[in-house]
């Protein structure tokens, strides 16, 4: 009663108030409208929101209302309205603008999400300053932080007053411990045991070691992400009516500890008793079902009914059905705990593409990018084909991001545009001169000139020279991917190297090397290619008092070569099948190649031997950015009849490129040193390796340039003269940093032999910098 009675004072002292206002003055015409007090607002925006022009006639309800409109624009503090003879006198005291808004102690919340979230809310700088509305805000950054479990966050807004009625607003947070969670209880579970429904919760009790853990910490997010997960699993594993009745979150006291409780009531589990199908299926009924993985007397999955559900989907849409529609029906029997599913597809229309419209494509031509395309104009949409098209345009290397969109044709229902939107790297050239180093080859100097999309054509080159104290290498390249209207690539190369194999930790020798060649690539399918090629060298082997016998005798074998001076025609034919969803750091798919290379006789200078080699990598995505990639290789050479086989053809195993943790090339069984102990390499290779592949924490979704990974290496050369000894692996494991730069790729590892045997080099840290 007492409230009722000062909001009742209140109310009559505004309208005295306002009442006593309009009658300092009687009801008048007004001529004019002068207004003082204005510092950054104009003039005429006060006439915009005053409701009194000149030549109306104005009283106290005119002038009651006029108040009212200026207040509400929330510009001014103080209105005052008199009268000087027939001129409407407008007197403002403008509210101060916020000239800045800075925070202090926001270490949890980023500066430009708290900026993001007081400017939605109509507060930043060069706004006007509102107390109340600062209030509101202050409200709500506490919010923010106790949904981060911040229970004890304090948040103090510091107004200071500035010239020209202006003010900096500094936002004080003492952010304070986060609560932990004390107790999480559940009840009402009785299939599953508390440890087993715990495990699938982000959020926990406090771990006997909490180094690195933040599980004990609540944030609202995280619980409600827990919750759905405990919901999924009871749904997979036939739960049907399974219901989460209660959440209740209580804190202590003093603001530290936190006490969850969870209500759920299971219900009874639930087996697939029948599965139908109807509606118009398009395909056989038959088909339809080959593409639901849940079957008769399964216990009922939700996760495997949506997979179903996008099978069938994916199916229709590669049908030209783009829209059509897949509801599962459930059907429940609570008698006997038993659902029929009922799949009832709605196709729609069949969809057909009536444009294809590339934008954003400024220097690559419109054919380069149409070449790439499996969806046709006029031809019905597949979701198969668009989604390809998509993979295709991104493996290209050409662009930083490949977006497809089909709207509707306004108008028709069974029509729709590809609209297929480009962003071109900022530049698909380079030139570059430096520094590298490998612990393979040393310092290396490097000059590179490059064009990837040269002219827009899709055709590349590339210039190449590089020196360091193990090989200097000077090469050439001209591909031209589209040699044909069938899509025959066609590579030219010419290359001169020269190697010292003392620099490699291997037998003491040097070899000069030119050559050219000629490789051709031709698509089989989609995912296949047939690729083959031919390449002339001449070969100088240079040898010293300290060279190796296996070098050595490699010469005198081949007597009738001049000073170990030869040729080699080499004929080469690959076989290899690609799905990889991109070629940097792919995230899904595989990719296999079975090469072999022949050396064929053709004169008396020429070697005769042959190389073969299978290679598999396999990329599983885990998660939105985790992928798990495992690689298998089998390389396996040899000489034609009695022909002697170069030494330096042959294998080598050991650093960053194939079993980290050991020297680079330093791995060898019985039969792969020479005498003083050097690795010269062996004629058989067996290489394995499963990496855990995931982004730096901090990186973008458009910086993509960069990956982190943890690796399980295994591998070593033979003889096949003893043969493959599975005891003779060596094995390693340790992390991985690799990243792609302007200057080349970066390639760090820190690896650790995990069963070392006399004789092994080790080297744990191992890096290359601008070498390929």
């Amino acid at each position: 009663m007492v409230y009722s009675l000062f909001l009742r004072t209140i109310s009559i002292f505004t309208l005295l108030t306002i009442w006593g206002i309009a009658a300092a003055f009687e009801p008048f015409i007004v001529k004019n409208i002068d207004v003082e007090g204005l510092q950054r607002i104009s003039v005429g925006t006060v006439f915009n929101y005053l409701p009194i022009h000149p030549d109306e006639r104005v009283d106290e309800a005119a002038t009651a209302r006029a108040i009212r409109a200026l207040y509400k624009t929330g510009f001014f503090k103080d209105i005052v309205l008199d009268r000087d003879g027939d001129t409407l006198l407008v007197a403002l005291v403008e509210r101060p603008s916020i000239a800045s808004l800075k925070f202090e102690g926001n270490d949890s919340i980023a500066k430009e999400q708290l900026m993001d979230n007081m400017k939605s809310l109509g507060f930043s700088e060069g706004k006007i300053f509102n107390r109340s509305l600062l209030d509101k805000v202050v409200l709500g950054l506490r919010e923010q932080y106790m949904a981060l479990g911040k229970y004890n966050v304090k948040v103090s807004p510091e107004i200071l007053q500035l010239e020209r009625n202006r003010v900096d607003v500094l936002v004080k947070v003492k952010e304070g411990d986060e609560s932990s969670i004390q107790r999480l209880n559940i009840v009402g579970n009785k299939a599953y045991s508390d440890k087993k429904l715990k495990a699938l919760f982000e959020l926990g009790e406090r771990p006997l070691i909490t180094l690195f853990s933040s599980q004990d910490q609540y944030a609202r997010e995280k619980l409600a992400g827990d919750l759905e997960r405990l919901r999924s699993y009871y749904m997979d594993h036939g739960y049907i009516n399974f219901a989460i009745n209660s959440t209740q979150v209580s804190i202590t006291p003093d603001k530290h500890g936190i006490y969850i409780t969870i209500n759920l009531n299971e219900g009874e589990q639930y087996r697939v008793r029948d599965i139908k199908i109807s509606g118009e299926t398009i395909l056989p009924k038959e088909d339809i079902l080959k593409l639901i993985a849940i079957k008769s007397e399964d216990i009922f999955s939700r996760a495997i009914v949506s997979e179903s559900n996008e099978k069938i989907s994916e199916k229709m849409g590669s049908l030209g059905y783009a829209f059509a529609n897949i509801n599962p029906i459930p059907e429940i029997h609570k008698d006997t705990q038993e659902v029929d599913l009922n799949f009832y597809v709605d196709p729609g229309q069949r969809v057909f593409v009536r444009r294809i419209n590339v934008s954003g494509n400024a220097q690559t031509k419109d054919e380069v990018v149409r070449r790439e395309l499996r969806q046709m104009e006029s031809g019905w949409i597949s979701t198969k084909k668009v989604k390809r098209s998509k993979e295709r345009l991104e493996r290209l290397g050409f662009f930083q991001e490949v977006s497809v969109s089909t709207p509707a044709v306004t108008g028709v229902s069974d029509l729709v545009d590809l609209n297929i939107r480009l962003s071109e790297n900022e530049t698909n050239g380079s030139f570059s001169a430096g520094i590298g180093y490998s612990d393979g080859q040393g310092v290396t100097l490097s000059t590179s000139v490059s064009q990837k999309n040269f002219l827009g054509t899709g055709e590349s080159f590339g210039l190449n020279v590089n020196t360091s104290s193990a090989n200097t290498v000077y090469s050439l390249s001209l591909t031209n991917p589209y040699s044909t209207l069938n899509g025959v690539s066609r590579t030219i190369s010419l290359s001169y190297r020269k190697a010292d194999a003392s620099q490699l930790d291997s037998a003491d020798y040097t070899t000069d090397t030119y050559g050219a060649g000629v490789g051709f690539g031709v698509p089989i399918s989609e995912y296949n290619t047939f690729r083959y090629g031919f390449n002339v060298d001449h070969t100088k082997v240079n040898t010293s008092a300290t060279t190796s016998m296996a070098i050595t005798d490699f010469c005198s074998s081949a007597a009738s070569i001049n000073n170990c001076s030869f040729n080699t025609y080499k004929v080469s034919a690959s076989i290899d099948h690609d799905t990889r969803d991109r070629f940097l750091f792919p995230t899904d798919g595989s990719i296999t190649s079975l090469s072999a290379v022949a050396a064929v006789p053709v004169n008396d200078t020429s070697l005769a031997f042959y190389k073969s080699q299978i290679t598999h990598k396999s990329f599983f995505p885990l998660a939105r950015k985790i992928t798990l990639s495992t690689r298998g290789e089998l390389a396996y050479a040899g000489a034609f009849g009695s022909s002697p086989f170069p030494p330096f053809e042959l294998y080598r195993a050991g650093g960053v490129d194939s079993v980290r943790g050991y020297s680079a090339y330093s791995l060898g069984t019985t039969g792969t040193f020479d005498t003083n102990g050097k690795s010269i390499g062996g004629d058989l290779r067996f290489l394995a390796n499963a990496e855990l592949i995931f982004p730096p924490p901090s990186s973008s979704e458009k910086n993509d340039s960069m990956r982190i990974s943890l690796f399980l290496d295994a591998g070593n050369v033979f003889n096949k003269t003893n043969g493959f000894d599975f005891t003779q692996l060596r094995y390693s494991m340790g992390a991985a940093l690799a990243w792609i730069t302007p200057i080349g790729p970066l390639k760090f590892s820190f690896g650790v032999p995990i069963n070392k045997q006399p004789g092994d080099q080790v080297e744990s840290f191992q890096f290359t910098i601008g070498v390929q």
